[in-house]
């Protein structure tokens, strides 16, 4: 048997032949073997798998989480115990309200018109102008009682005001505090003016359009003051109300009362039959009163 020849794994170097013409200065063939040419270097590869791996998950810091749930919680203890502590007081003032209404039955002073009386009411116009003003004198009697038992009421002064329309005609005060005492009646006189007042054109047309009719033009009355209470040996601090009384009517004097006869007999006394007066609370918050 012959033994088989396997051809070996490694590549065969190359080699170049050269070959010389005879004739030339040394004579036959020569091999000049060519030296191996080595391989380029591999290029580095990253395992990104391996990086991957290495890399560590994002974790919030725990001290800022910590910080957050306790600022959270210490909002949310005010809010329940500011809360719970208007609660209270609500609470305890309604108790408190209720105590007060079954041992002393408390009601509101009331107000009425006993006369209103006008003496002068003269509108002029100006023809360069064409501008209307208003000169008024009126008087006024004001009834006020007190129904209650046990409670004084304190006034401060009051201030009065005439309107007509939302127009206001005239304006007056009473300077004196006032004490009603319980179950009490008091009489207040005052007297309301208006000197060269400029009115709207479209108040004057509706004045004097109310002039014509037979009840005369609408007027309401507004005071304003501050009052103060006593329950035996309590004493509250003031409050601003203000009385307004609506569904007064008149009619003026003849000529406005202007003329050289003019009198106090010759005073128009306005209807206060179906007049009524309202109380109202007026609460001031910086610069709004409710």
């Amino acid at each position: 048997m012959t033994d088989r020849v396997y051809p070996s794994s490694k590549p065969k170097p190359n080699t170049t032949t050269k070959t010389t013409a005879a004739g030339g200065g040394g004579g036959g063939a020569t091999t000049t073997p060519n030296r191996n040419i080595p391989p380029p270097p591999n290029k580095t590869q990253f395992n990104t798998t391996t990086t991957s791996n290495n890399r560590h998950p994002y974790r919030p810091n725990p001290t800022t989480t910590t910080h957050r749930r306790r600022r959270r919680s210490c909002f949310c203890l005010c809010c329940f115990w500011l809360t719970l502590i208007i609660l209270l007081l609500l609470l305890i003032s309604t108790i408190a309200g209720c105590i007060l209404y079954l041992l002393y039955h408390p009601h509101r002073p009331t107000f009425s018109i006993a006369a209103l009386k006008i003496s002068q009411f003269n509108l002029s116009t100006t023809s360069s102008d064409d501008t209307t003003r208003l000169t008024s004198k009126l008087n006024l009697t004001l009834s006020t009682s007190n129904p209650n038992k046990k409670i004084t009421f304190f006034y401060d002064p009051f201030t009065i005001t005439l309107q007509s329309h939302e127009t206001q005609l005239a304006n007056g005060s009473f300077p004196n505090s006032l004490t009603i005492k319980p179950n009490n009646i008091t009489i207040i006189h005052s007297q309301l003016y208006t000197t060269s007042l400029l009115l709207d054109p479209e108040i004057v047309t509706k004045i004097r359009s109310d002039l014509k009719k037979k009840s005369g033009m609408p007027l309401k009355l507004l005071l304003d003051t501050e009052v103060r209470v006593k329950i035996e040996t309590l004493r509250t601090k003031k409050v601003g109300i203000r009385i307004e009384c609506d569904g007064i009517h008149s009619l003026i004097p003849k000529g406005g009362g202007t003329g050289r006869n003019t009198t106090a007999s010759s005073a128009v006394a306005a209807t206060v039959t179906a007049a009524k007066c309202k109380l109202d609370l007026r609460i001031k918050i910086w610069k709004w009163t409710f």
